[in-house]
């Protein structure tokens, strides 16, 4: 809803289908098993090739539709190899070469920890925002390693989490641990 965030001059939001059960099928994106938790660590969320499947796709599309450029969120502490500014880098140097178009792939956040995008966008409806593993009826699920990071910096940012979590109780209550 780009009129909720202030946004009124944005497009409507395209959904471009990426199905990955051939490749993936085993991972626990695709099973819903042995999701990361609360205490897992950043390699445990792990999804070999991510950003260069869903940047290749949309790459595509941008081409076809004669965009020039598309923004990521990747934080400073994503330390998968493509996130990296010289996979980004690259990849533009690809993109032109295999589309004859120019792609600038803007990553804004590169830069800075969860936390402190929260401070930036504190006036925003970040409740809105979305960034959990395993959502359980279009809500976070409050348990995953996602929803972790998330209650985290909120604290570190001083900021109240208005998020709707499916078990409240529990993110609750890591929250206060922290």
């Amino acid at each position: 809803n780009t009129s909720a965030a202030g946004f009124g001059c944005l497009e409507p939001l395209q959904v471009l289908a990426l199905p990955m059960e051939d490749v993936y099928h085993t991972h626990w994106s695709m099973t819903g098993r042995e999701i990361p938790d609360y205490a897992s660590t950043w390699v445990d969320v792990y999804l070999p090739g991510r950003n260069l499947i869903l940047l290749s796709k949309t790459a595509v599309f941008c081409a076809l539709n004669d965009i020039h450029a598309v923004a990521l969120g990747p934080l400073k502490t994503n330390r998968f190899a493509d996130s990296s500014l010289a996979f980004f880098s690259g990849l533009r140097k690809v993109v032109e070469l295999g589309l004859s178009t120019k792609l600038e792939i803007l990553t804004p956040f590169s830069e800075k920890d969860k936390h402190e995008i929260l401070r930036l966008g504190r006036d925003l409806p970040l409740e809105l925002t979305f960034s959990c593993l395993n959502p359980i009826e279009n809500r976070h699920c409050g348990a995953c390693n996602k929803c972790a990071e998330r209650i985290e910096a909120f604290g570190e940012a001083g900021i109240p989490d208005r998020t709707v979590y499916h078990d409240r109780d529990f993110a609750v209550r890591r929250s206060e641990d922290n």
